[in-house]
């Protein structure tokens, strides 16, 4: 099965067990109301202190929030933009943290939307937030793009966490071996 249809095992020691053929189970927010579509990781509905998109086992470090060009424009103003900057805020703890837009940056450029909301103020207000809440912006053009994304930051940070434990057993084994008592 090609890497387009399903994802590799993350890569483990055999020491690690069953781990090697483990995927990330991705974790999408009972909230979501059009979840994108995740094709080539298992999902699970489930309640986030964070974000929309998570994964089973690292909820409280990695999460991504996805917002599309209406939605992103209606968090600009008001009330709206008080309880998104909320969010942003809870995400500034995680490790790794993304704001997901689905839509491209000249669409808000065109102001190709149904808001009075200026396109410079949508893009002044996304760029504070990068800065004010350390949350990378990314935009992908369309839902599966977006659900594509999400998968592959799914696994590779859950490969950067297996790819720790790796190397935190190797240590163990070698100390372990040189004398050293438990």
């Amino acid at each position: 099965m090609s890497t387009d249809a399903k994802l590799a095992a993350l890569p483990a020691l055999r020491s690690l067990g069953d781990l090697a053929d483990l995927c990330p189970v991705v974790v999408i927010d009972t909230r979501e109301q059009t979840p994108l579509p995740i094709t080539r990781l298992p999902v699970r509905a489930g309640t986030l202190l964070a974000g929309d998109y998570s994964f089973m086992g690292a909820a409280d470090a990695f999460a991504v929030e996805r917002k599309t060009i209406p939605d992103l424009v209606a968090c600009c103003v008001g009330a709206n933009r008080e309880r998104f900057e909320r969010e942003l805020c809870r995400l500034r703890g995680y490790r790794f943290k993304r704001l997901l837009v689905v839509g491209s940056r000249a669409e808000i450029e065109a102001g190709a939307y149904r808001s009075n909301v200026k396109s410079a103020a949508v893009l002044h207000s996304l760029a504070a937030w990068e800065v004010r809440y350390d949350v990378p912006v990314v935009f992908c053009p369309d839902a599966d793009t977006a659900g594509r994304q999400v998968e592959s930051w799914c696994f590779w940070f859950a490969r950067e966490i297996v790819r720790t434990a790796n190397l935190l057993l190797r240590a163990t084994k070698t100390v372990t071996t040189k004398g050293c008592e438990k």
